[in-house]
């Protein structure tokens, strides 16, 4: 339990990478405000932290709406008085050729993965000066911030983005008490991919990793946890490449 009666916010919980680190952090003792704009999502992944002994209360919340992301940071501090952790997960990464997108279609792919990470950073730091308590914010990069793959230049674009927000952020923060650090999955077993392997490109994407399969939601989560704990206290404006090895044989 090293995250005994912490409390932490996660927005794209109701899935994915974002629902396993929902479960994840219950599990460390941790309380839970999940968000999402899938309601039936976010509602299954608060019903499985409860249904395991934990707390979690569901928050609706479009990252690449500011006041939002702002009033899901409030509902957490008005249910339990603070908030310690920031898990800034929600992306999108739709797949299509670059001469076949749009300038909407980049658009939307930055304003939730690099807009959406900036709302939650700013929300979150905000939040955490003004109880003068230390936090942790965390968001989730990846490693096609530094390798190219067909289909998704929004997405490096904003995932690029990611990583130098963090090392920027932690820096501004590190005053407060604050640490900022974020972690860059390999290929990871999420809906989120849908495009690759409707493309035919699921085998593909496996051997990317050294061992030559797609990552699971829980590896990324187990990282996640780790980085909130005391445990990391000397993590702080970093990446951490949590790939298989994806990025090291390229």
């Amino acid at each position: 339990m090293q995250l005994n009666d912490r409390v932490v916010v996660i927005t794209g919980a109701a899935g994915g990478i974002g629902r396993a680190a929902a479960l994840a952090f219950a599990r460390e003792g941790a309380r839970i405000l999940a968000t999402d704009i899938d309601d039936a999502g976010g509602a299954a992944t608060v019903e499985q932290v409860c249904a395991a002994g934990g707390q979690a209360y569901f928050q609706r919340a479009d990252v690449t709406a500011f006041d939002e992301v702002e009033a899901a940071v409030a509902r957490a501090i008005a249910l339990w008085g603070q908030v310690d952790v920031m898990c800034n997960n929600a992306a999108i990464a739709p797949y299509k050729p670059l001469l076949d997108q749009t300038p909407d279609d980049f658009d939307r792919v930055i304003r939730v993965n690099q807009h959406g990470v900036f709302h939650g950073i700013l929300a979150a730091a905000r939040a955490m000066r003004a109880q003068q308590r230390h936090g942790v914010i965390i968001n989730t990069a990846s490693v096609y911030a530094e390798l190219a793959a067909l289909g998704v230049i929004g997405y490096h674009a904003a995932k690029a983005a990611v990583a130098m927000m963090t090392r920027a952020a932690a820096l501004e923060l590190a005053r407060y008490g604050i640490r900022v650090v974020a972690v860059a999955p390999g290929v990871v077993d999420t809906p989120i991919i849908q495009g690759y392997k409707d493309a035919g490109q699921e085998e593909i994407m496996a051997r990317k990793q050294m061992r030559r399969k797609l990552m699971r939601p829980e590896q990324i989560a187990s990282v996640m946890v780790f980085l909130a704990t005391d445990a990391a206290d000397g993590i702080n404006g970093s990446v951490v490449m949590v790939d298989d090895g994806y990025a090291s044989f390229k």
